[in-house]
């Protein structure tokens, strides 16, 4: 079906430990990360994970260290065996492959950007970002064509001939994005990609990715620890805590409506000005009278700049050329403040 996700994970547990599938059923039965691994030596890494991944957008997996989000997005290629579950990439289960289809499937539908770059010292920059098409067996021409086209797009033209060492953190990195881009895959696993890049950095990067996006429109998985990071970047947020989705769905959406105490903290320290959206805090169109227009995707900190904090003013909601609703300054204002949680009031 067409609205089928891309990716499906159903059911997905990891314990590691020799005995994993035996200690399986206590995990089933209620039993905690710290149980499992003083009565049976035995960790627990991902616990009855069900997550779709649509087509075209990005997912965000963010967790403190210990969630098991590298351990999820090394699931998806079968880097790492789940325990139980199953995976499903354009709804074929992956746990089912031979070991030649799997290698098919890593090669063509799946690529993967690292936290350290991965690249190899001994190769320059465009033998490196041709290294997919190379391992497919490409011919060469077809190599250098597609890894110089990609390493521009990324903004690294002129560079072709240089090393690796001769590189900073933040373009060997656009190597790796030329790199994955150059394979040609639908899906892009991103694992904390950004994490080693200075904040600046970091932050030009992320633009990168969201510009690329705009374009290829790739399924694409991105692993953090980062809540700014992963609210800038995700169409759909998964958040873990000891292995189990504590909770998922739109950005915007969980940062309005945390589920638990435990999101409640993990949202708390967000500038919630420059991270919602006008279309989170909209009412429905019912007046005639406005300040102005805004658009749907306006920050709510470039709202109040404009207002110049003037609580009386309500303002047309605009998507393109449609008026979707409206949005009064008052709203806006309680939207900024936290929901606090019981750790935080008692």
């Amino acid at each position: 079906m067409a609205n089928d996700p891309k990716v499906r994970l159903r059911g997905m547990y990891k314990i590691f430990g020799p005995r994993d599938k035996e200690v399986l059923h206590h995990v089933k039965d209620g039993m905690g990360k710290e149980d499992l691994l003083e009565q049976y030596k035995h960790v627990l890494g991902l616990q009855d994970i069900n997550v779709d991944m649509q087509a075209g957008e990005i997912t965000v997996v963010m967790g403190l260290s210990g969630s098991g989000k590298s351990t999820l997005i090394r699931h998806l290629n079968r880097l790492i065996e789940p325990t139980a579950g199953e995976i499903l990439v354009d709804g074929i289960d992956v746990m089912g492959l031979s070991e030649q289809e799997l290698r098919n499937v890593r090669q063509t539908k799946m690529s993967m950007v690292f936290q350290k770059f991965a690249l190899l010292p001994h190769r320059t920059v465009q033998q490196n970002a041709a290294m997919a098409l190379k391992v497919r067996g490409a011919d060469e021409a077809t190599q250098n064509a597609e890894a110089r086209k990609w390493l521009a797009r990324v903004g690294l033209q002129g560079y072709e001939d240089r090393y690796p060492a001769q590189l900073s953190g933040g373009m060997q990195q656009r190597v790796g994005i030329a790199r994955a881009l150059t394979a040609n895959t639908d899906i892009m696993l991103m694992d904390e990609a950004f994490s080693a890049l200075d904040p600046l950095i970091r932050t030009d990067m992320q633009n990168l990715l969201l510009e690329l996006q705009e374009e290829l429109h790739k399924t694409i998985v991105f692993i953090t620890h980062d809540l700014d990071e992963a609210l800038k970047l995700a169409d759909h947020l998964v958040i873990l805590k000891d292995g189990a989705v504590v909770q998922q769905g739109e950005p915007q959406g969980i940062l309005m409506n945390p589920c638990d105490p435990y999101i409640e903290d993990f949202v708390s320290d967000i500038n919630r000005a420059r991270v919602l959206r006008v279309k989170s805090v909209m009412a429905p169109l019912e007046g005639s009278e406005f300040a102005g227009d805004v658009d749907i995707g306006d920050n709510l900190e470039s709202l109040i700049a404009r207002s110049e904090g003037d609580t009386t003013l309500h303002y047309r909601v605009m998507d393109g050329d449609t008026a979707v609703g409206e949005l009064h300054m008052r709203d806006l204002v309680k939207a900024l403040v936290p929901r606090l949680s019981s750790t935080q009031t008692g």
